[in-house]
């Protein structure tokens, strides 16, 4: 099951991709059913809070109509950064499952351990490493294409 909603994750991935944007997408899922699809839209939007899952919890706090998302799992083909994690825990996403780890920002289980601090007031279900494979090189050959054109 999380492998399918990954794949979507990975679609999503794909249109930043197509976009000249890092490509990490997300997607969050409530019973099953996809209720946010989002990917990295910093460039065209020239925002640098406009991850992947922040798009994603907006559309889904929206979908629901309220910003607390108990009962959501969040997919992401990226470990998710501190920023992120920080509004996965501000809107209660019960779990997140994601691709590749992000040794450079990794705020889950690389750098830091933000979604099961026992400091804070939520901690969430973790599920690493799905899809680790494809998703860990969709943003290798992107960063790889990136350097050969002299981009940042």
């Amino acid at each position: 099951m999380h492998e399918n909603f990954m794949r979507l994750a990975l679609e999503e991935a794909q249109r930043a991709l197509a976009e000249d944007e890092v490509p990490i997408g997300a997607i969050i899922v409530l019973e099953n059913r996809v209720i946010a699809a989002a990917h990295n839209q910093r460039e065209q939007l020239h925002d640098p809070t406009a991850h992947a899952e922040m798009i994603a919890i907006t559309q889904a706090a929206a979908a629901r109509e309220s910003w607390r998302l108990d009962g959501c799992t969040l997919y992401a083909t990226l470990e998710p950064c501190p920023m992120c994690a920080g509004a996965i825990v501000q809107a209660r996403i019960s779990t997140v499952v994601y691709g590749a780890a992000d040794p450079k920002a990794g705020a889950v289980r690389t750098l830091f351990n933000l979604l099961d601090d026992s400091r804070l007031n939520h901690r969430c279900q973790i599920v690493p490493g799905v899809l680790a494979e494809p998703c860990g090189q969709l943003l290798s050959q992107f960063f790889q294409q990136q350097r050969r054109l002299g981009k940042k």
